[in-house]
């Protein structure tokens, strides 16, 4: 029996497939991203050989479990992200904008590993870069003497057979947009090219226990591009963040099944490479100018570790009929509702003004316990009155005005008093947990934000 050709029409950007093609995607509302990819023919199993199902065995939740042997990566910040180190067989997903160091940053975790004591064999595959390319920068990095096996190639069966010969510890595909099997008729980085190249290499690395990075393009909204399944795929995604004008790269991790999630790694992008930020905070702040109004010290939690940022606010009376609202680093709707809040609390004539936020060195923030900070520096800009230079602040703010708590505030005003901040202004309710941990540092708590304006008078 002759093996049948199906005719699909693929979003190239969500997976979603249709029977016939059309100019806009239905499920993701993109334009123009519905290819024509073809399923079946040469290399797929006839549907007439099928075969009879066995009977699974179960066994109740306890019993003995196997430990998991990490290896260190001698990467301090992305075993931290990672949850400990590299677990053999795992795959780990690594997303990112173009340009901003992902090549980098496995390039030199591929000769960090190859060089550790118990030397793992590392394989760094580039379907991108030629071999002298990799070279360049492997001589940029100084890191041309580790012994890493380079090589240049996009065949996935060509790649699985080296592999099955060898003794891979870790394995680096740059990047999986770029792969393909001959068996898939489609061209490669198209979601069926992806979807079937991934399997087949993460399939692999099971069954040869050992780690394998993946590096996946990302769309203009900054989600990895193919189908959504890619993710569901691999053990761990990594998306590396960064903004070109600064030095800082944010490596965090968005799914993680042998760790926590929202865990960040801080790196500053040098000449040499990329660099480790032991202290993140002390890098955020090294710039900040005292007396300055607009300004705060917002003192955040990315994962499990505190960090302080500095919060921007600049209000500027509006020569149009709708004022401007610009934010970089935080949510702007998040932005909108604390505007209302101050507008509706507080009496604040804040719809005549043009409000820009920025968050200071690069740094995404997405926790609502910067609410009682963004808050504090738009009121210090719009009175022209700074806040006390060693002063942090933190806080949720609700709808109807009251200063909500926030978790872990032991651990923030902890990183405060390793940098030499001695007050901080916090919920009401934060008294209710007091420990030892922050003493020494005054403790002024706002339970409304009626009480945000008796700071500047």
């Amino acid at each position: 029996m002759a093996k049948k050709t199906i005719v699909e029409f693929v979003c190239q950007n969500c997976g979603t497939a249709y029977p016939k093609w059309q100019g806009k995607c239905d499920s993701c509302s993109e334009w123009n991203t519905i290819v024509e990819e073809k399923i079946g023919g040469e290399g797929f199993s006839n549907i007439g050989t099928k075969r009879k199902g066995y009977i699974i065995d179960f066994v109740p939740l306890s019993g003995s479990g196997v430990n998991l042997e990490r290896l260190n990566t001698n990467i301090k910040e992305l075993d931290r992200v990672l949850g400990g180190g590299l677990v053999p067989g795992s795959t780990i997903l690594v997303g990112g904008d173009p340009g901003i160091g992902k090549s980098t940053l496995l390039l030199q975790l591929c000769a960090s590993i190859a060089n550790l004591p118990s030397h793992p064999e590392c394989y760094y595959i580039s379907g991108e870069e030629a071999i002298d390319q990799v070279r360049i920068r492997a001589k940029r990095l100084k890191l041309e003497n580790s012994p890493v096996h380079l090589a240049s190639a996009t065949d996935v069966k060509d790649i699985i057979a080296t592999l099955e010969k060898s003794n891979a510890g870790v394995v680096i595909i740059d990047s999986i947009q770029t792969m393909y099997l001959e068996d898939v008729e489609s061209t490669p980085g198209s979601v069926s090219q992806v979807r079937a190249t991934a399997y087949e290499l993460i399939k692999l690395a099971k069954k040869k226990n050992f780690a394998l990075f993946l590096v996946g393009h990302v769309t203009k909204q900054g989600s990895i591009a193919g189908p959504r399944v890619l993710e569901h795929m691999v053990d761990t995604v990594l998306y590396f963040e960064g903004e070109r004008g600064h030095q800082f790269r944010i490596l965090r991790a968005v799914k993680n099944r042998y760790g926590a999630t929202d865990e960040i790694g801080v790196f500053e992008m040098q000449d040499q490479g990329l660099v480790e930020v032991d202290n993140p905070s002390a890098l955020f702040l090294a710039e900040r100018q005292g007396n300055i109004s607009g300004s705060c010290v917002f003192a955040g939690l990315e994962g499990s570790r505190p960090v302080l940022v500095e919060i921007q606010a600049l209000v500027s009376p509006t020569s149009y009929s709708s004022p401007k609202r610009a934010v970089v680093g935080w949510d702007s709707n998040r932005l909108s509702m604390v505007l209302a809040v101050l507008e509706a609390r507080c009496g604040l004539g804040l719809s005549s003004q043009d409000i820009y936020l920025n968050i200071a060195g690069g740094l995404k923030i997405s926790e609502p316990a910067a609410d009682l900070a963004v808050a504090m520096a738009v009121i210090s800009s719009m009175n022209n009155k700074p806040l006390p230079h060693d002063t942090v602040i933190f806080g949720e703010i609700g709808l109807s005005g009251e200063i909500r708590g926030v978790s872990q505030p032991n651990l923030r005003l902890k990183e405060a008093r390793k940098l030499g901040f001695t007050s901080a202004i916090t919920p009401a309710s934060l008294k209710k947990d007091k420990k030892p941990a922050y003493d020494d540092i005054s403790v002024f708590e706002i339970g409304n934000v009626q009480k945000l304006i008796n700071w500047f008078n």
